[in-house]
């Protein structure tokens, strides 16, 4: 199928209907070539990416009085073709042939000459516009003003670069795992094939590549000697601490990096690796399989542990609860345009019912570690400080209680936005 075509009923799919951006992009790859999944992935993670700079030229541009059904699908064609033209390497003759032939396959042969008056006439006044939409607010910063309202109030001192860092391709990171290699063995294998890296001051098993690849191509990953893992998420061992024989659950689990790097770290743990969401569970399964590791994998809702759990109480607990995921809009894009700000209320409401159900199958002494991949304080310090107020029995660990936890931002040694939490009990 043409790749056009697919990004921009991909793109149709999200922003009209609110579908999510993961699952409609894996089940549109089945329609081409796997050579052609770069493009795609491309086209729609850039539109997501500056949709309001894009839709500012757009409108600006467009003098025809669409019908609404028309809208609903070439208008994200002609941001298909502006995105190409400001930000790709495509030859500008052919980016505009090639959308406008979309066009035509989408059938509205009628409206292929006014996509092409329209990319032209964005050609022409390229520099200009440009600037005109970057001089806007929506344009320069590409986010809803829900989030920049919250960025603000929040890291006054910092919100511009979060929202530089968001706005940014995010890194290939990679978790050594150390039951094969040291991290350092590992760098010898990548020196060996030229791969250029960096690697991280404190997630002693990370490495950041100098330009994301293949998995193929990297040493022994079939054989499980590395997966694919953000620096911050890696982050989780250090503060979970794992040891040999204890009892250990990864609440919300899915699809496993965390289960799987608390494996590596120990011989004789037992992990527990719950999570809500069956299908996301078969990712975790096959990352436990190619890992050659093994947990005990439950679907399950976290809220509810007597309807899943009979065992013993455990040693420790991860806490990945659900969130806004505006910590790694970098990675998806689509977060902004999907999220609203109500979410926040309802997501705040959930984590602490998982919290409060996960104490009680904590053992006395025992650790939890609280985490998110979210920036906004409600789902972060101001949930365990309120959780700390109506639990006596909860020690904040490493951290002062008027500032509890970690927060990462976006960008910090090119990671993505995490939040961690101890409390032992």
């Amino acid at each position: 199928m043409n790749v056009r075509v697919l990004a921009t009923r991909i793109l149709f799919q999200v922003l009209n209907k609110g579908n999510s951006f993961t699952r409609t992009l894996n089940v549109a790859k089945n329609n081409i070539k796997p050579k052609d999944e770069a493009f795609l992935k491309e086209l729609c993670y850039g539109v997501f990416r500056y949709l309001l700079r894009l839709e500012l030229i757009a409108n600006y541009l467009i003098h025809y009085p669409f019908k609404k059904t028309d809208k609903q699908i070439f208008y994200y064609l002609i941001l298909v073709g502006i995105y190409q033209l400001s930000f790709m390497r495509i030859p500008w003759h052919a980016a505009v042939y090639e959308t406008v032939k979309s066009s035509k396959i989408l059938g509205a042969k009628n409206l292929s000459r006014l996509i092409n008056a329209i990319l032209r006439n964005y050609l022409r006044n390229k520099d200009k516009l440009d600037e005109m939409a970057i001089t806007e607010h929506s344009g320069k910063y590409n986010h809803p003003n829900w989030i920049l309202d919250k960025l603000k109030k929040n890291y006054p001192k910092e919100w511009q670069f979060i929202v530089e860092a968001n706005n940014k391709k995010a890194p290939m990171w990679l978790r050594v795992n150390r039951q094969y290699h040291t991290r350092n063995e590992y760098l010898n294998l990548l020196d060996d094939l030229g791969i250029q890296y960096t690697i991280h001051s404190i997630a002693d098993n990370a490495i950041k590549l100098a330009s994301a690849c293949k998995v193929d191509i990297l040493p022994g990953f079939k054989k499980g000697w590395i997966s694919v893992q953000d620096a911050s998420a890696q982050l989780s061992v250090n503060y979970l601490k794992p040891k040999e024989n204890e009892l250990i659950l990864d609440c919300c689990a899915a699809p496993g990096g965390k289960t799987t790097h608390i494996l590596e770290y120990t011989n004789t743990a037992k992990v527990v690796a719950l999570d809500i969401n069956p299908t996301r569970l078969n990712n975790l399964h096959n990352n436990l399989e190619r890992l050659k590791l093994k947990a005990n994998v439950i679907c399950g809702d976290a809220r509810y542990p007597k309807k899943w759990w009979k065992g013993d109480k455990f040693d420790k607990i991860l806490l990945d609860v659900p969130c806004s995921s505006t910590g790694v809009i970098r990675r998806h894009p689509d977060i902004k345009w999907l999220r609203n700000s109500n979410d926040i209320d309802t997501l705040s409401e959930l984590q602490s019912e998982i919290i409060d159900a996960m104490w009680q199958e904590l053992k006395s002494d025992g650790i939890m570690v609280y985490s998110t991949c979210s920036v906004i304080p409600e789902e972060n310090k101001l949930q365990i400080k309120s959780f700390l107020e109506r639990t006596k029995n909860a020690i904040l660990i490493g951290s002062k209680t008027d500032h509890p936890g970690y927060q990462i931002l976006p960008g910090d040694e090119d990671m993505d936005g995490f939040y961690y939490a101890v409390v032992k009990k």
